[in-house]
């Protein structure tokens, strides 16, 4: 798609035209350029307006020409910046709804800008690792001030327009209700023969003492900053708009723009962001799909996941009904989502109007006849086959034709529970994580029978409830809990072998786990895995564990809720602190063994835990239970803490480089349980063509 070019009276109207936000590609630059040499060619045209359709003026550089050579195919954004930038007719930006990143660079190279109320404007590059390339560091403090646009392009959060009226961002912000095109041809009549044409560069960035208020800035943002290089580098751009002139300016800001580009940080953002968008897309499920309209929700059981789950349609606006076998359990249940609803409010993050819509969306019943008309039910009941089973049956018998019959297990055979009815088409896994009010990740399980319009319509809810909902295949723990398990092995033979829970922990985190093993076995409760185990012993015996975590569950320390797992907890304090009981029990376990502990280093912690990952990851999408790496990474960035600053397990894998991988995999499958390490034939093969799993 490119841009519309009109001539209204004496004023060219230029609408980009690139859906859904206006994009600007290299078809809509290359309209847009020709749109402003054709009105300047024309004498009875007096002045220019340059306005978006749609939904958007332009939500900035089209993300499908991302890492393409049509991002730097001529007209590039700097040259249709210079074009109208350089016009001897007045350009008028007319700005609705979305304007962001290289959409307000735009703007800000026009001769002025007009908007509606409540458009959102941003310079949110910082969340890909990088910084404004398009003269946006330069130009928006010079409309702005120093301090509020050093705010915005740190932060890269939009702010309305409204908020900006009065500023020398916008000549005018148009009542709401206004016509915009009619309204801005107006105002580009009225300024058609103001000259000289005034121009964001020409502008000074007047802000006294500017050098203690940038210290303060690079100071406060290297703390907040992590690992991530994009924000330190967006404070010392911003200083050039104070410290240069405006063309050294732009020099400095594009050569920290390159820069950027090619950081392992940056490559791990730009991967997740489009990872994120690609997830929902479904191959043999066209984006034409029918689907099915929730109005109603009910969750069976109202424990710790079925309350948050919950929460989670209230928040969206549908209510839902939780259902209890006791009312004790019942009360319980919906008494801590108010709690936690009136925790919120408490922060100034719900104001009470919006605690009393949502508390009055949630409702319990202790009778499955009172859920027979919800449009989806969730099953969140204890992890067991057989009461997996009893509940199907009951679903099937009550729930009116058309309800979608969603299980969120985490690592039962979904086709087994479909067949518990009669309408397996209408049975799908919704995984989701906990707290499920808080974790985006929702895990969603395609069984062999599963309808098209049901994985639509699941899909499609995901959005609704602010989950990046992934698709999964059926196997025992889908993705997710498939490839933890793997994680958590090698996790226990790092304590059978030398390690402490403390130090594994710490190394991992170091390399940016928002947890390592062992505190998060705490956190979700180490009975759950206790009880998969048993499974796994009776139903794959060959696998091996460590048994310090069953020797840990045989002392009833299960984590967090019972004061003490790998770590000792004190009274309302969820700080993990070493147990000198655990720690001996470690060592003596090892010695019970015959194992002589050694030094283990961090890099092998790493390396073993995060290479577990990777190689089951190799295994799953080989049989097709993920549709692309890219779905395993959304899985762990969302789900289970990985570094978002590492990509995921998939890509940290690709940006190491396969074959050293393997090498490293080859090393600890001389060492004990080396068996574990027996390499996935697609990461042989893609090591072998110097391939990546995303490449």
């Amino acid at each position: 798609m490119s841009a519309e070019y009109q001539v209204n009276g004496s004023v060219a109207v230029i609408t980009l035209n690139n859906p859904p936000v206006n994009g600007l590609g290299l078809a809509t630059r290359t309209a847009a350029v020709d749109g402003i040499r054709k009105a300047l060619a024309d004498n009875s045209v007096k002045a220019i307006v340059i306005t978006g359709a749609g939904k958007a003026f332009s939500g900035g550089a089209d993300i499908k020409e991302f890492n393409s050579p049509k991002a730097l195919t001529e007209p590039t954004l700097h040259t249709l910046i210079n074009v109208a930038e350089g016009s001897a007719k007045p350009v008028v930006a007319a700005i609705h709804s979305v304007c962001m990143g290289g959409g307000l660079e735009l703007a800000l190279g026009c001769n002025y800008r007009v908007a509606m109320p409540g458009a959102q404007i941003a310079l949110p590059e910082v969340k890909l690792g990088l910084l404004p390339g398009a003269g946006g560091t330069q130009r928006l403090p010079r409309v702005l001030g120093l301090e509020m646009a050093l705010n915005m392009i740190v932060s890269g959060t939009p702010v309305m327009s409204d908020k900006l009226a009065g500023t020398a961002l916008f000549d005018e912000v148009f009542a709401a209700g206004a016509n915009l095109i009619e309204s801005a041809v107006a105002f580009a009549s009225k300024v058609a023969d103001v000259r000289p044409l005034p121009r964001v560069r020409d502008r000074k960035v007047d802000y006294p003492n500017h050098e203690a208020f940038l210290q303060f800035s690079r100071n406060t943002v290297k703390a907040m900053a992590g690992a991530f290089p994009a924000p330190l580098e967006c404070v010392e751009t911003v200083a050039a708009s104070v410290t240069r002139k405006f063309e050294d300016g732009l020099k400095f800001e594009r050569e920290r723009f390159l820069h950027l580009i090619q950081t392992p940080e940056s490559k791990a953002l730009r991967h997740a962001f489009f990872a994120e968008r690609v997830a929902s897309k479904v191959p043999d499920v066209p984006s034409d799909t029918p689907t099915r309209a929730i109005k109603k929700a009910a969750i069976i059981g109202a424990g710790t996941m079925g309350g948050g789950i919950a929460m989670n349609f209230a928040n969206a606006g549908i209510a839902v009904v939780l259902v209890e076998t006791r009312q004790e359990a019942l009360d319980k249940g919906l008494a801590t989502i108010r709690k936690n609803y009136e925790n919120t409010m408490k922060k100034g993050k719900l104001t009470p109007e919006k605690f009393e819509q949502r508390v009055g969306l949630i409702s319990g019943t202790l009778s499955y006849d009172q859920i027979a008309d919800a449009d989806i039910v969730i099953e969140a009941v204890f992890e067991e086959m057989g009461v997996k089973e009893s509940v199907f049956r009951k679903l099937d018998s009550v729930m009116k034709p058309g309800a979608i019959l969603a299980s969120n297990t985490s690592t039962l055979d979904l086709n087994k529970i479909a067949s518990f009815t009669s309408r397996p088409q209408d049975v799908v896994g919704t995984h989701f994580f906990s707290p499920a009010n808080v974790m985006k990740l929702l895990e969603i399980v395609r069984g062999e029978k599963t309808g098209k319009d049901v994985l639509a319509t699941t899909l499609a809810l995901s959005k609704k409830l602010r989950k990046t909902g992934v698709v999964s295949g059926v196997c025992d723990g889908f993705i997710g809990n498939r490839m933890i398990e793997q994680y958590s092995r090698q996790a226990g033979f790092l304590l059978d072998e030398g390690c402490l829970p403390e130090q594994v922990d710490k190394a991992i985190e170091k390399f940016g786990f928002a947890m390592g093993p062992f505190r998060m076995g705490d956190l979700a409760g180490n009975d759950i895995g206790w009880a998969i185990r048993k499974r796994r012993y009776v139903e794959s015996p060959q696998i091996t564990y460590s048994k310090n975590s069953d020797l840990l569950c045989e002392m009833g320390r299960f984590g967090q809720k019972t004061g003490g797992g790998w770590y000792d907890y004190k009274a309302g304090d969820r700080k993990a602190y070493p147990s000198q009981e655990v720690n001996d029990m470690i060592v003596k376990h090892s010695a019970d063994l015959g194992v002589e502990r050694r030094k283990i280093s961090d890099q092998e912690i790493v390396e073993r835990l995060v290479y577990s990952l990777v190689n089951e990851g190799a295994r799953i999408l080989e049989e097709g239970i993920a549709m692309r790496a890219s779905d395993i990474d959304m899985v762990y960035l969302t789900g289970y803490g990985f570094p978002v600053f590492r990509g995921g397990p998939m890509f940290y894998a690709d940006q190491v480089g396969l074959s050293n991988v393997l090498m490293a995999m080859e090393k600890y499958s001389k060492g004990r349980h080396g068996d574990a390490w027996t390499p996935a034939p697609l990461m042989i093969k893609l090591a072998g063509e110097g391939k990546g799993f995303n490449s």
